[in-house]
Formats: structure tokens, sequence, C-alpha cells
């Protein structure tokens, strides 16, 4: 079955730390760039990250440099999210995604992460 599933979510109290997963399955995983988005209730979809497919270029949006890192286990077929120094607007479901443009478009159902005191 082509899927994505992330894991890794939960609760987490601000200046804490969470490691988010994706597990692909179904396609070539190790042939495309990878990217995580987010969406906080009553907003719209923002990207966070991205990966090109061999795991050397990243990117980020600036609200999370300095701050997430976005990593990839192609022997695992496995996304990472290393987020760190965590805030309360970062609070949101967090999906893995292909990127915008490609043709092939998967996206994962979420994983939620609330950061709150």
């Amino acid at each position: 079955e082509v899927q994505l599933v992330e894991s890794g979510g939960g609760l987490v109290q601000p200046g804490g730390s969470l490691r988010l997963s994706c597990a692909a399955s179904g396609f070539p995983f190790e042939s495309y760039d990878m990217s995580w988005v987010r969406q906080a209730p009553g907003k719209g979809p923002e990207w966070v990250s991205r990966i090109n497919s061999g795991g050397y270029r990243t990117y980020y949006a600036d609200s999370v440099k300095g701050r997430f890192t976005i990593s990839r286990d192609n022997a695992k077929n496995t996304l990472y999210l290393q987020m760190n120094s965590l805030k309360p607007e970062d609070t949101a479901v967090y999906y893995c995604k292909t990127p915008d443009g490609y043709s092939f478009k998967l996206r994962g159902q979420g994983t939620q992460v609330t950061v709150s005191s």
C-alpha cells in the first residue's frame, strides 16, 4: 500500500523536544524529496521543512530555523523531524508529504503536537 504514516507527536512543555517520524511504504522513497508541513487550529497549512532525496540538502521555514532538524534514513524508508526548544506557537498537526510541484502527491494522516504548560 502506498502510504505515509506519522508518529511521535504528543504533549510537551515549552522548551521541550519531540522527534517525529514518518514511515513510507509502497513507493521509491529514496527517489523523492520530502517535506514536513503543519496546520494549527483555525489556520491554513504552513510549510516547515524540506529535504532532498539524498538527505544532504535541507531547507527550513524561518519560524523553525535553528530549532528543528529534518533528516531521513532511506534504508529504513523513514523521514524524521527533530523539534527542540518548542514554543506554544508550534502547536499543530504535523504532516509529512511529497513536496508541492510533484505530480506524485501523497500526505500522511498527521500527528498532533501540543506545546503547553
